[in-house]
């Protein structure tokens, strides 16, 4: 592998515009970090790609001498596959260009943008795109998997909010694919993930969002299991403009939690409201007043800060494992069993995630794109989070054991980005009655799986 890897840099280096890094070069360390600290690859070769022309000659060369590579955007993959030993990454980070349309509420963004980048410049407008909460995430990659955030049941996941993209296949040809053209390839792209090419320009739908309001609150003890019975039931019939999710874990230390109840089991909310302030006063005074809530707060805040906010909870370098999926209801049983593993949860940092799709996102067909059943709206993540490698192997299998107990409970189906990179089995799960479309599409764009560094749809055997 290693002498292929030469063979492309040397076909590379006359023609290549932007940077080609080896191990030897001095900006070969910071270029080959990821943000899951639990991956530490070391790559051969990093193209770092200035504009398209280098995406198309990085793939024809590597396609032509066969070797392993990985597509990084932000290098947020929790699976790692940003990044390979031995290989190339095709590193698409100073490929970050933006361009708004404020009349028509469009935007095209280059492949590399990270979701402040995309925010940056739509939020100059007063406009936003529905992806992430972490603005350090990859778009690309966040898009590409389907995509969920804080406006996802107002105006739907971030792939529902594409209209076109623009991508490098296999063969080293840049191509569009829209409701118009190439409309296979547009449904697998909304959801399918990395597998059908590198995606260097998305044109995507923009909505009118400036500021929103927030609340937060604590509730500990007894007052958990309460707390998320209610959230369950509220959940269903709750209007679109709200985004309300909690997440079980210790509590944190933070200023305005009592020191006496920092590091206990408790269940943290967060409650985001876009749209009439008055409403949204109204609807977060009655949730935020349930179940004896600490540490109460409420305020009007720009989308750019509600963006920015969970940033240094997910930093660069931690380590990070998570399992995840659906449920159509959440009963008592599955409430009980999450609470009770908070009392051997073996980090302050890892939390079970609660979210309610429902809204705008429900109201997309199953059929309508790739991205896998939408009719079990609760999302359960595991996400372990934590900073020392001696601690992986009580972190990690805290987090298996607690999803074997949830499982059955689940309906089939999984989130892919929400995906560790030792669920290869569960890639069918993902998608159910859309896997055979998928391999089509795969196995007409890439019938080499060249594109394999992913949540991995294999093409057609010959």
């Amino acid at each position: 592998m290693k002498e292929a890897t030469n063979e492309v840099y040397r076909a590379l280096r006359q023609h290549f515009r932007g940077d080609l890094l080896r191990p030897n070069d001095p900006q070969y360390e910071p270029a080959r970090g990821i943000w899951n600290g639990m991956v530490a690859r070391r790559p051969a070769l990093i193209a770092r790609c200035a504009d398209v022309r280098d995406v198309q000659a990085a793939v024809r060369t590597a396609v032509a001498s066969g070797v392993l590579t990985a597509v990084r955007c932000g290098g947020h993959s929790l699976a790692g596959f940003g990044t390979c030993d031995d290989g190339m990454v095709i590193d698409l980070s100073s490929m970050r260009a933006v361009a708004v349309d404020p009349e028509a509420r469009r935007c095209r963004f280059a492949g590399g943008c990270l979701l402040g980048t995309v925010d940056a410049a739509t939020q100059k407008e007063g406009l936003a795109f529905p992806a992430g909460v972490v603005s350090h995430t990859g778009a690309s990659g966040l898009v590409l998997g389907g995509g969920f955030g804080w406006l996802t049941r107002l105006h739907g996941l971030s792939s529902d909010n594409v209209e076109r993209f623009t991508l490098v296949t296999a063969n080293g040809s840049v191509i569009h694919a829209n409701s118009k053209e190439n409309d296979d390839l547009f449904w697998a792209l909304r959801g399918g993930g990395g597998n059908f090419g590198v995606v260097t320009e998305f044109e995507v739908r923009l909505h009118p969002v400036a500021s929103v309001l927030l609340g937060e609150a604590v509730c500990t003890g007894d007052d958990i299991p309460a707390l998320v019975r209610r959230w369950r039931d509220f959940m269903p019939e709750a209007p679109d403009n709200l985004r309300w999710s909690l997440s079980l874990r210790l509590a944190p230390d933070a200023e305005n939690v009592p020191v006496e109840l920092r590091r206990r089991p408790a269940v943290t909310q967060a409650a985001v409201w876009v749209g009439d302030m008055k409403r949204g006063r109204d609807c977060l005074d009655h949730i935020l007043s349930l179940c004896n809530p600490v540490a109460v707060t409420r305020k009007n805040m720009s989308f750019i800060a509600l963006q920015t906010m969970a940033d240094e909870e997910f930093p660069h370098g931690r380590r990070y494992y998570t399992k995840s999926g659906y449920c159509k209801a959440l009963d008592d049983n599955t409430i009980d069993l999450m609470v009770q593993s908070l009392s051997s949860i073996p980090s302050p940092m890892t939390q079970i995630e609660l979210a309610y799709l429902g809204g705008a996102a429900m109201r997309v067909g199953a059929a309508e794109t790739a991205f896998g059943d939408r009719s079990s709206p609760f999302v359960i993540n595991l996400l372990g989070n934590w900073s020392e490698a001696s601690e992986d192997g009580c972190n990690i299998s805290w987090v298996r054991s607690l999803f074997r107990s949830l499982r059955p409970s689940m309906t089939p189906g999984v989130y892919i980005n929400f995906m560790s990179g030792d669920e290869d089995d569960r890639v069918p799960e993902a998608y159910r009655e859309r896997w055979a479309r998928l391999v089509t599409v795969k196995s007409h764009y890439d019938p080499g799986n060249f594109f394999r560094l992913n949540q991995n749809i294999p093409p057609q055997k010959a």
